[in-house]
């Protein structure tokens, strides 16, 4: 358990003040997270990762010399919204493009894929390379889907050697594609990691077993086995990763044992040395390994090893010098900074595109700030509804996620409330677009991303005068419309998607039928209602359920029981009895 906060809701912030503080002569804070205090040379490829926090020394750790430009914090274990993407990657950008790269995680595809478009509106050349190693979250056939674990070190280390000695954003990108290609990871947990605040572990392993195929956000293994000997942990870890490997995958590897957060150094010695022999009696040789920390999950209880496939282009990249606060290697020459830290802050700023902190001001006619008004209504009680229920959605998104759900719901609406509030007098289009961007900014995640553009999607239909039942049902297939596009669910993929066609298809022929629009609401919400409680029969297919699918038959998903508590509670807002 995190021992050492002032508050749950301020860990991040704290934490990565404190981290600036102590490493200011390698990184200096920005909006979002962190970038190199020393500027890259103009024209060089900025390496950019990131991800939720949690994960030290992921990801603001490896941001200096040989590794990366800039490295964006999100909330604990939930993706970092799109503005923050993209304010790290403007800041550390230095004219040769920007290569975002991170675990291959539906929330943080959505946001830095976001930010991607945004940098390349203004004429940034900027690209995404995923990291997917994890052998056990999905079949070698079905790489692509794969998650990314310990191995996002191999491939961070990989493309920001490439950065550093001055190769062009095609060279970065084709080697940092390599470089995942070859890369492999599997671990097991002995116990679970609890988030800053709570009062327990995300999930328990059964006294006596460890769980192989563990997650780093805090999800367990795919399956539960007897505890093993430091021998036998490595001839599992070992075999599964040489049963699945890379064609031509040569006989040098690179090999990352790397500790979750409880496991220390010690016992990652003793697996390393069992490892070692494995691979030496394969015929394999073992090319500049690395044991320790790496990939953390806070205080998870757990081990993965990585095996990197080393071709002679990514040997010299895996062998190249670093300089970071919490990876160093070999010699790195680091120019001394000019001026101080004030110095180094004006350089790193120079040039830097300005992100405007408002809107300019809109215009509204007094109908629709009125609309506007209702819309607040409508938030507070959504609110009053995802406050009371957080706890709830965040045991049953622990089931077979991290947990974190309820937490993300509860900033999103609280974001959403307030930017909308601060933006009622520009009318209820500017409202709504306030909300949805706020919800995104603040509550991150794959929900996150999805509830703001949805949120924002409703203006252009609901601010008119002559708003009808008919508007209202199409502004809602709207909404259904932008989350299938961005998310890429349909019915039965176990998502909030679920709950929400039924409650479109309501709307759709209530409106046809000439219903009344707060009895159509009502009947549409229980059909939400129903929906959602139906997803305990179905197996999760997308997101960071999906390689834990048997532990969430029986429980509803998350995303769509917080919908169906949302619609529910705006029919009840609007004079609707939805039981």
């Amino acid at each position: 358990m995190t021992r050492v906060l002032d508050s749950a809701e301020g860990f991040v912030r704290d934490a990565l003040a404190g981290f600036a503080a102590v490493h200011g002569d390698l990184v200096r804070r920005v909006d979002g997270g962190v970038v190199r205090a020393d500027p890259l040379p103009p024209g060089r490829v900025a390496v950019v990762v990131g991800g939720g926090s949690g994960h030290y020394p992921a990801f603001a750790g490896v941001v200096g010399s040989g590794l990366a430009a800039g490295a964006v914090c999100g909330n604990v274990f939930t993706s970092p919204s799109a503005g923050q993407a993209y304010r790290v990657a403007d800041a550390a950008d230095a004219g040769g493009g920007v290569l975002f790269s991170f675990g291959n995680y539906a929330g943080d595809v959505l946001h830095f894929g976001a930010a991607q478009e945004r940098l390349r509106a203004e004429g940034i050349d900027a690209r995404t390379l995923l990291v997917t190693d994890d052998i056990a979250s999905a079949p070698l056939d079905r790489i692509a889907d794969r998650r990314g674990i310990a191995g996002d070190f191999v491939v961070f280390k990989v493309a920001g050697a490439a950065a550093e000695r001055g190769d062009s954003l095609d060279e970065v990108e084709r080697l940092a594609i390599a470089a995942n290609h070859r890369t492999r990871t599997l671990g097991v947990a002995f116990g679970g990691c609890t988030f800053p605040g709570a009062d327990g572990p995300l999930f328990t392993v059964p006294d006596g077993m460890m769980s192989v195929g563990l997650g780093i956000h805090g999800e367990p293994g795919i399956r539960d086995v007897p505890m093993a000997p430091a021998a036998e942990l490595a001839e599992i870890l070992v075999s599964e990763l040489l049963a699945d490997v890379p064609e031509d995958r040569g006989d040098r590897v690179a090999v990352v044992v790397n500790g979750l957060g409880t496991v220390k150094y010690e016992e990652l010695f003793v697996l390393y040395g069992q490892v070692a022999a494995r691979l030496g009696h394969a015929g394999l040789t073992v090319v500049e390994p690395e044991c320790g920390e790496l990939v953390t999950s806070l205080d998870m209880a757990g081990v993965s090893v990585t095996l990197f496939w080393l071709t002679e282009e990514l040997e010299e990249l895996w062998r190249a010098p670093a300089y970071t606060p919490a990876y160093r290697k070999g010699q790195v020459e680091r120019p001394a900074p000019a001026g101080g830290s004030d110095g180094v802050r004006a350089a790193a700023d120079q040039g830097s595109r300005s992100v405007p902190a408002t809107r300019p001001a809109e215009t509204a006619s007094p109908a629709s700030v009125e609309r506007a008004d209702r819309a607040l209504e409508l938030l507070a009680a959504m609110r009053a509804t995802l406050h009371e229920h957080e706890d709830e959605l965040g045991r049953i998104d622990a089931i077979a996620g991290d947990g974190d759900h309820g937490v993300g719901m509860r900033r999103g609406i609280d974001a959403a409330l307030a930017a909308a509030t601060a933006s009622r007098d520009a009318g209820l289009s500017a409202a709504l677009r306030a909300a949805g961007e706020g919800w995104s900014e603040v509550a991150g995640g794959t929900s996150g991303a999805l509830w703001g553009a949805a949120l924002a999607s409703l203006a252009p239909t609901l601010d008119r005068d002559d708003l009808t039942a008919v508007h209202v049902a199409a502004a809602a297939r709207t909404g259904l419309d932008t989350l299938v596009r961005l998310g890429r669910a349909k019915v039965g993929d176990k998502t909030m998607v679920d709950a929400l066609v039924p409650y479109v298809e309501r709307l759709d022929a209530a409106a046809a039928a000439g219903q009344p629009l707060a009895e159509s609401l009502a009947a549409a919400a229980e059909d939400a209602t129903a929906a959602a409680r139906a997803t305990s029969a179905l197996r999760p297919a997308l997101g960071r359920a999906r390689p834990l699918a048997e532990r969430s038959l029986g429980h509803p998903d998350a995303g769509a029981t917080s919908l169906a508590l949302v619609l529910t509670t705006i029919a009840r807002t609007a004079g609707g009895t939805p039981r």
